[in-house]
Formats: structure tokens, sequence, C-alpha cells
């Protein structure tokens, strides 16, 4: 069982960053894939970024959103540039602790074990 718990979320005004945060409670190898999610209301989950040995981007915060991690603190980054008011969702962190990647799909919920709670992301003037 690992438990995650994501941070960081806030107001900000369009154009402004955020950074989110996401502590695990226990060890993340560098071959666990992580990833972020959102959702906002009255939409499905979806898929933002995710790292492992790459980086995976959707194409809606490509150039504007990077992942990153620190194993050695068992945390996963998510730094937010340029936001933009439909980046308004709460945001996700998952994990994939199975060692098996033969049916990974980095972009797919089923791909992974154990999610956070969430944090509120809310890009409005």
């Amino acid at each position: 069982q690992v438990q995650l718990v994501e941070s960081g979320g806030g107001l900000v005004q369009p154009g402004g960053s955020l950074r989110l945060s996401c502590a695990a409670s226990a060890r993340t190898y560098s071959n666990y894939a992580m990833g972020w999610f959102r959702q906002a209301p009255g939409k499905e989950r979806e898929f933002v970024a995710a790292i492992r040995w790459s980086n995976y981007y959707a194409d809606s915060v490509k150039g504007r959103f990077t992942i990153s991690r620190d194993n050695t603190k068992n945390t996963v980054y998510l730094q937010m540039n340029s936001l933009k008011p439909e980046d308004t969702a709460v945001y996700y962190c998952a994990v994939r602790v199975s060692p098996f990647y033969s049916d990974y799909d980095y972009n797919k919920e089923r791909s992974y074990d154990f999610w956070g709670q969430g944090t509120q992301v809310t890009v409005s003037s």
C-alpha cells in the first residue's frame, strides 16, 4: 500500500505559476511510473503528465508544464507555468508499483495502482 499526498494547489491568476508536489509514503524507485491527472467540474478525469524513464505530456499542457521527481524525497512535482482558466481542476497524482509494464499506457488511469486525494487548482482573475 502506498499513500500519496498532493499539495501546492491554490488560486492563481491567468499567466501565473504553481508547483504541485506529491509525497509518497513509501520509497518510489526511479523505475516506478508516476503520473498527474486532473478533473474539471462536469468532466472526466484526464491525463496531464507522467514520468518513468521519460516524461510524457498531454498536448494541452506541453511546453507549459514540467513533471519531475526526487526519489530521495519520494516526491514527484508538477511545475505549471502560463496557467490558463481551462487548467482549473482538481489535480491527482498516481503511482504504478506493479513490476510488469507490458500493459502500461502512461495516459490511462488503469495503468496506475494508487492515487492521492487531489489538490484544487483554480486559475481566475
